[in-house]
């Protein structure tokens, strides 16, 4: 069974997110030159955790948050972030939530550095900053219902599902999965699970930090 999340049913933005669909647009961007570049390209802007530790290739912290390992994983992440980010964009400035999205992505890569400092596999894709959006979309809108689709076997069904539930249980298996790789880590299957909770907690910590002061009729970028 499988869960993909579309959109909020209870709330539209006040303004078209701008902010989000720039970010979704540079992922696409990047995951083109991906194709283009193939393995070469992959390899010089991934992220390596013993690389940053010995403060080589620091670029690569920002470059790795817009790469993606295949088709499947970029529209993976690209739906959850189209899901959750407009109205966490609205919750702030568009230079806010650009600067938060960002700061999401450092903490996420932040924590994955630190689970495994020694690691030389390299580490791509937008899943910690996004977890950060969701770490927010909890703590701000718990009680909205996200409009998903339920999948069950060859049995697709529209669900409407409260965000403490869909986000709450995403997270747990977060941290379930981390908690099995820190036991045995031959089992990670490739995902970064620290970088998704490492994102998670600064985006439900630090959220109202960032929230504008204003109506969001009134605030320009």
């Amino acid at each position: 069974m499988g869960v993909i999340p579309l959109s909020d049913a209870s709330r539209r933005p006040y303004r078209y997110p701008v902010v989000t669909a720039w970010i979704i647009g540079v992922n696409v961007a990047v995951f083109v030159l991906e194709l283009i570049g193939g393995e070469a390209f992959v390899t010089k802007w991934s992220l390596v955790p013993a690389d940053i530790v010995a403060g080589r290739h620091l670029a690569t912290i920002l470059t790795s948050m817009f790469m993606h390992g295949g088709f499947s994983h970029i529209i993976g992440n690209m739906v959850f972030l189209w899901a959750f980010g407009p109205e966490i964009e609205d919750l702030m400035t568009r230079r806010g939530y650009l600067a938060f999205y960002l700061l999401g992505g450092l903490a996420a890569t932040a924590a994955q550095v630190g689970a495994d400092p020694a690691s030389t596999v390299p580490n791509l894709g937008a899943s910690g900053a996004i977890a950060a959006v969701m770490g927010a979309f909890i703590v701000t809108y718990p009680h909205d219902r996200i409009r998903s689709l339920l999948v069950i076997f060859v049995f697709v069904r529209m669900a409407y599902i409260p965000a403490v539930l869909l986000i709450g249980v995403w997270f747990l298996m977060q941290l379930v999965s981390l908690g099995s790789i820190v036991q045995h880590p031959q089992t990670s299957g490739g995902v970064a699970y620290a970088a998704h909770v490492g994102g998670f907690i600064f985006g439900a910590v630090t959220a109202r930090l960032f929230e504008r002061r204003t109506s969001p009729a009134s605030v320009g970028f």
